[in-house]
């Protein structure tokens, strides 16, 4: 008996729609999967399943699969910013089971230590910069204009020394203008740092103080407030308040009580910058009314002071003979008395209730002890480096702004 065999199509295989090799069948390796952790994981499974593996939805729930969608990319952006936001660092996992409130939280950058294993040898062999690649640079840059090539190597080796805290008393006369613009123009010569300090009585005038901002010079212009009629030196006050500023602003630098009347060289600020604590030096004084020279300051060995020239018997009593404007001291005198072991902490001030004369030893005697402490410049003090000049003009009117009011009375009339 003949066979007829029916082929059968794989829609009508029986054990095909009752998903036997079907890939989600029990014996398919992604069921068996799903199957080791229906027990434990079925919650995690089902979740997972559910917003990643998307089953096919009928044609009448169509409608809702872009919500579905929306939820799933929702989830996604949400796990994803957790992750993002999920601290892994041990310091944080201990501040956060420590107590937040006694905690500190420091947000300090600390730079990369980077070692560097370089041989001596091959940090020889780097290649420094030469002198003339900085001129160069400094021209095109600006700095720099295009002038003589050793001028410009001076300008780049220029090293800054001390700083010279000048300090002027000044009064309103007829030659104010006259001493306080030639004082000025030598300390413009002066290589800087320079601070000029002008003082002057009761009240700062308008002339004064134009000539300061027209100098090109760093300047402060102070102000004594003294009555008059209480006042026996007026130039000691003056001082004492260029004292107290240097005091209370802590000012760094080598102080020198300079006249506007006097004669002072370039020679001499520069060697004022060598002093250490206190230095001095001899002064030529010219003496008016007796038309004679006196000299007066220290006699040296080397820079060591050995003994003192004199000319004036009635001033032989003092401890040190020197001029006003023949000694520059420390500033840090003034207010760091622990640096230079002073014995008492009192403030250094020039003393109007001594004679005549005598103001200059009473203050000294204030910064040092003896000669050991005190320092003579030049070398071997020989060369006199400034003048005090006692020139005055008496009885002539101070004009008012320094300019005439009127023109002067016609003498020879003109052709």
């Amino acid at each position: 008996m003949a066979s007829i065999r029916r082929t059968l199509s794989p829609y009508n295989d029986r054990s095909y729609q009752n998903g036997l090799n079907s890939p989600f069948s029990p014996q398919s390796p992604s069921q068996k999967l799903f199957s080791q952790g229906r027990t434990t994981f079925s919650p995690v499974r089902r979740f997972v399943a559910g917003v990643f593996f998307r089953k096919h939805q009928p044609r009448k729930n169509f409608q809702l699969s872009w919500k579905k969608s929306l939820f799933r990319c929702f989830m996604c952006f949400f796990l994803g910013f957790l992750l993002g936001m999920a601290p892994f660092n041990n310091d944080f996992n201990e501040l956060r089971q420590g107590d937040l409130r006694n905690s500190d939280f420091s947000f300090e950058m600390k730079p990369e230590v980077v070692s560097d294993k370089r041989t001596a040898a091959d940090l020889a062999s780097v290649e420094k910069p030469k002198e003339d690649d900085l001129v160069v640079a400094a021209v095109e840059l600006g700095v720099l204009e295009r002038t003589d090539k050793t001028d410009m190597k001076k300008v780049l080796d220029f090293v800054p020394g001390k700083q010279l805290i000048v300090v002027s008393p000044t009064y309103n006369r007829a030659t104010q203008a006259y001493y306080l613009n030639r004082l000025g123009q030598v300390l413009r010569l002066v290589k800087p740092p320079v601070l000029w300090i002008v003082v002057e009585m009761n009240e700062a005038s308008m002339e004064t103080a134009e000539i300061l901002r027209n100098m090109g010079i760093m300047y402060r212009h102070l102000v004594c407030v003294k009555n008059n009629t209480d006042v026996k030196d007026r130039g000691v006050h003056q001082r004492n308040t260029a004292l107290e500023h240097i005091e209370r602003h802590k000012l760094d630098g080598m102080v020198y009580f300079a006249d506007d009347d006097n004669i002072y060289s370039l020679e001499l600020f520069e060697n004022m910058r060598e002093i250490s604590r206190f230095g001095t030096w001899p002064v030529g004084m010219l003496a008016q009314s007796k038309n004679k020279v006196i000299l007066e300051g220290p006699v040296c060995n080397g820079s060591r002071v050995i003994g003192w020239h004199t000319n004036e018997k009635s001033k032989r009593l003092r401890r040190f003979h020197v001029d006003m404007s023949g000694f520059a001291f420390n500033s840090t005198i003034l207010w760091d008395p622990k640096r230079w072991h002073r014995p008492t902490s009192d403030p250094i001030r020039q003393l109007d209730t001594v004679k005549e004369g005598f103001q200059e030893t009473t203050f000294i005697e204030q910064i040092v002890e003896d000669e050991s402490q005190i320092e003579g410049i030049p070398l071997g003090c020989s060369r006199i480096m400034n003048w005090h000049l006692h020139l005055e003009a008496r009885g002539l009117a101070y004009p008012k702004g320094w300019m005439l009011p009127k023109n002067l009375a016609v003498v020879i009339p003109s052709k």
